[in-house]
């Protein structure tokens, strides 16, 4: 079964889109740190608090949507052909190593100069304390969230990323060497969810309870797409997505953390399953998708050195950061994702094409913007 490398998979896309946009909207509150806390914050005051209310107090759960879509994607375009052994390890990690490193090691360097800059000038660095040679070198290999760190360091956004590699080398093996079976996702999940319980807060297995749970939702569909369930599904799929949000907003629910992870376990997953379509738009509004979600890995690891440059313009101007001006936030979030398009369309497509058309020459695709292969397979 060779890869589908035409399936966009769009809803994806603007889900993708719209967790990366939560996340920056959680990490607004950088602008209010003072060294390594926030000082004198008034999460309130912060511009269109009553819409973005929340993003502002949730927003960090954008990352386990992330690992949700992944496990989606993964499972739906590599299992069968991993377990078939149409794809080996070493075109697996290629395309994992084309994809997320070249961005990676560009911002890391990026970052370490200007914490070094801002430092000189403050005499401590920009939210992240550990900014040593250690966390480098873990920074440098992903491994910065593996259990060796003493807190975030450098582009700190990248963790997420770290976790999910250890996640890729789990994944590749149980599909090469246990097969496809939904049991396994089901066996995986219900071990995560037991550890959770004993008190195992480790964002690795974390990472692996939500991919799994994406996964399992990616093998449901292929399933039931060819059988007379298929629209039934679709429908109740779709009630779920929608009633839910209203239900918890009307409600005024709040759960405790635990149940919070245990909801989107199964929430995440059922919204995918009901997403997992092509949209019925135009080519143009097709595009607009494709590159929103396209770009989400670029604006979730520029956004934080935009925000130390920041930070160092208005203390070189000896001002204040405004990051209570609905303008200031207005132009950040348009200034963070202009330069994520940018630095997709110049860094990242570039950097990797050059890896995989030099590491791989047989499954060397010419890539364009605006091209049907410029959105390459993740």
């Amino acid at each position: 079964m060779p890869l589908n490398r035409s399936s966009k998979l769009l809803g994806l896309e603007a889900i993708r889109f719209g967790s990366a946009f939560a996340v920056l909207i959680w990490h607004y509150q950088h602008f209010a740190f003072v060294a390594y806390r926030l000082t004198q914050f008034e999460a309130a005051r912060q511009p269109f608090y009553p819409a973005f209310k929340w993003l502002y107090d949730y927003g960090f759960y954008g990352v386990q949507v992330f690992w949700c879509i992944s496990g989606f994607i993964f499972f739906w375009k590599y299992s069968a052909p991993i377990a078939t052994k149409l794809v080996d390890a070493k075109e697996f990690f290629v395309l994992r190593f084309s994809r997320l490193y070249p961005l990676h090691i560009t911002t890391l360097l990026l970052v370490a100069l200007l914490q070094l800059v801002y430092f000189h000038y403050n005499h401590f660095y920009f939210v992240n304390p550990s900014n040593d040679s250690k966390h480098f070198f873990l920074q440098l290999f992903l491994a910065s969230s593996w259990g060796f760190e003493r807190g975030y360091s450098f582009n700190s956004p990248i963790w997420s990323i770290s976790v999910e590699v250890l996640v890729y080398v789990f994944f590749f093996g149980t599909a090469r060497f246990l097969g496809t079976s939904p049991a396994l996702n089901i066996v995986v999940l219900l071990l995560c969810v037991i550890l959770r319980k004993m008190n195992v807060d480790s964002p690795v297995v974390e990472c692996i309870a939500f991919f799994y749970s994406g996964g399992l939702s990616a093998l449901a569909l292929q399933h039931f797409s060819k059988t007379k369930y298929h629209t039934g599904l679709k429908i109740l799929a779709a009630c779920i997505a929608v009633l839910v949000p209203i239900l918890v907003y009307t409600s005024g629910m709040l759960w405790p953390k635990y149940l919070i992870h245990f909801a989107l376990l199964t929430y995440i997953p059922t919204l995918l399953y009901c997403l997992a379509n092509d949209f019925p738009a135009g080519p143009k509004m097709q595009l607009v998708i494709a590159i929103a979600g396209s770009v989400t890995y670029s604006s979730y690891l520029i956004h934080f050195p935009l925000q130390i440059v920041i930070a160092l313009a208005f203390g070189y101007f000896n001002k204040p950061i405004p990051f209570y001006n609905a303008y200031f936030f207005v132009a950040f979030i348009t200034t963070t994702f202009s330069c994520a398009l940018l630095v997709y369309r110049y860094v990242e497509m570039p950097a990797q094409a050059y890896i995989r058309n030099t590491w791989m020459p047989a499954h060397a695709t010419p890539v364009s913007w605006g091209s049907p292969n410029w959105i390459r397979i993740r």
